[in-house]
Formats: structure tokens, sequence, C-alpha cells
């Protein structure tokens, strides 16, 4: 499972599942093609990615009390579709890649999906001596290959009523460090409840909430060690960033209410492929590459919420399920005082 989120979180993890010279032949080929191949292998990853980290954010549309504070341990799982697994990969986009078989374009896998059989294209590269060189290189696989259909993401979140009907939120998951993985995660956020504005003593059946939030994730993977290419300061280092509207209406008992919530998500990612790359072809050819490239993606559509909350006490629980481009399931323990 650590390879798995490594593999989804740092959005050009296929350097971490070629052989040493997959990558030496891959940036061998020219910079555009290799930018060309990350772009379309690791945006469905990243943006899949934005949607988790996005989701959770509310548990209820009934603000606590002035001055509430609510705790919560929060869990995601966004859900991988099959068009999300694979992308038609077109020679005429690339300068120096093509079929063995001379097709025009075949369907392989994204970050997310699966070769299988395994697909192999012909890199061609210009060498100073011997001038046209060709060789074949395996493309990468996906995280499906360990049978792996869902984007996890984890974070711990609190919200104080402030004012009447008025929360401050924020979500952190602290930058922890593993195998020279770093991944951290920070968010604010600000929920209002309208139907907290009504005069006293006015009847209303719902709860009436809307919510605004930002959400940002940055991981970096270092792999100078793992010799892939000789180098320094080799990395990849990714940075997501959401911004989520929500207009939510819910039930105001004590015990159990559902929720319901329409909204819309605005997201960035962009993954850079950093550090000093000597590519080389054995002893008669070297090029150093510095930073290689950066691949960007933006995504945005609708999301449709439905949830519900149950309090016992001081303490709550909740689920919800949120349809969007990556369905999202989300589970909260809370408590409340």
């Amino acid at each position: 499972m650590k390879k798995t989120i490594i593999l989804i979180v740092l959005a050009l993890s296929f350097q971490m599942s070629i052989a040493q010279q997959n990558l030496n032949d891959l940036l061998a080929a020219g910079i555009n093609d290799a930018q060309q191949f990350a772009g379309q292998y690791v945006l469905p990853a990243t943006d899949g990615l934005a949607y988790g980290i996005s989701s959770g954010w509310f548990n209820n549309a009934k603000s606590p009390e002035k001055y509430g504070f609510e705790f919560s341990i929060i869990g995601n799982a966004s859900f991988i579709k099959d068009e999300n697994k694979a992308f038609d990969l077109n020679v005429s986009d690339y300068e120096n890649i093509r079929f063995s078989d001379n097709s025009a374009s075949k369907t392989v896998a994204t970050a997310l999906g699966h070769n299988d059989p395994e697909i192999n294209v012909i890199v061609t590269y210009s060498d100073p001596i011997f001038g046209n060189q060709e060789v074949e290189l395996t493309l990468p696989t996906g995280v499906g290959s360990a049978n792996v259909n869902l984007i996890p993401t984890a974070f711990l979140q609190g919200s104080f009523s402030v004012f009447k009907g008025t929360q401050i939120k924020a979500r952190y998951f602290p930058k922890v460090e593993t195998d020279d993985t770093k991944i951290g995660l920070y968010g604010v956020g600000l929920q209002q409840e309208f139907t907290a504005w009504l005069p006293e003593g006015t009847s209303f059946p719902l709860s009436v909430s809307g919510l605004v939030a930002y959400t940002h994730l940055d991981a970096n993977y270092d792999f100078t060690k793992t010799d892939v290419v000789d180098g320094e300061n080799q990395q990849v280092q990714t940075n997501v960033n959401s911004l989520l509207f929500q207009l939510i209406a819910g039930t105001n008992y004590d015990v159990f209410n559902v929720y319901g919530a329409i909204g819309y998500l605005s997201a960035t990612s962009e993954t850079d492929l950093l550090g000093t790359y000597r590519v080389s072809n054995g002893i008669l050819f070297s090029e150093e590459i510095v930073d290689p490239f950066s691949v960007k993606s933006d995504t945005s559509g609708v999301t449709a919420t439905l949830g519900a909350n149950l309090k016992l006490g001081v303490f709550g629980l909740n689920a919800s399920y949120t349809l969007a481009d990556f369905d999202t399931a989300s589970l909260g323990i809370n408590l409340m005082f």
C-alpha cells in the first residue's frame, strides 16, 4: 500500500517503475516527447487526488452553538473510473516515438491503469557520432497492476464557531517522510449557516449553509539514491491546490440528521521533474539535462453530496458520498464540545 500511495501522490511515479535504460532513452528522445507522455500519463492521478483531498469538509448544515468546537478524523476514498485508467497515445503527437508495428495510435495505461500485455515503443535519438539511433522500451504501467481502484486520503480537521452560525475550519496532515518521500496537506474553510440569520422563533424545517474551502497538498520523492539515471538532486515534486464551493441543506434534529449539497470544485496541479540528469549512450555520448520538465493540470466540475450524521453526546459519526468526475466516499469521527 505504501508504494500505491506514492505512485498516486507523486504524479510522475513512472520514474519509479521503469528501468534505468527506459528513463535514459525517454529523455534522450527529447524533452518535448518526455513531457507529452508524462502529461497524458499522470494527469488523471493528480485530478483524482484533487477530488480526494477536497471532500469531507462538512458533516451537517446546522452550525454549532457560538464558541462551539469540533475535532474530526476524516478518511476519503476516491474511486477510479475506467476512463481514467487509459489514454490514446497518438504517435503524431510525438517527434521521436513510434510503435514497433507502425500503429498510428494505441490505448495505453495512465498512472491509474495497467498495460496487460506490456506495450513497447521505438524511441529515436540523435547520437553525435553515429547519427540517428533507435532503441525499444516498455511503457510504464500504473497502480492498476496491483488491483488498486481507489485513491485514499486522510487528515485531521477542526472547526470553531466564532459567531452564531459561522464556522472557521482547518484541516491538516503533518508532513511525514518515509523512504525518501515527503507528503503533507493543509486547508482552511468557512461555513456559514444562512438560516441562523432568521429571527428568533422562526420555524424552518431545514438548516441551509454555504461553504468555501481551500486545500493544498505537496509531495516530494527524492530518487537520487536509486541510480535510475546518473546525476544529482533528482526528485519529483507535486503540488495540488483546490477551491471548493458548496450549498448545503440538512435536517436539524438532536441525534440523527441527513444532509445534501451541490457544489463546484476548481483545482490545479503541478508536477516537476527536478535535478540533474546525465543521459548517455555508453561511453561515447553523454548529455546533461537540468530540471527537465513540468506537468500542469486544471480540473473543475460540479459535485453533488448526500450524507448522514449520528450524534451521541459529545461524539459523532458521519458518512457521505459525493458524485463528481471522481466519486468519493467519506467517513468522519467527530468530537464536539
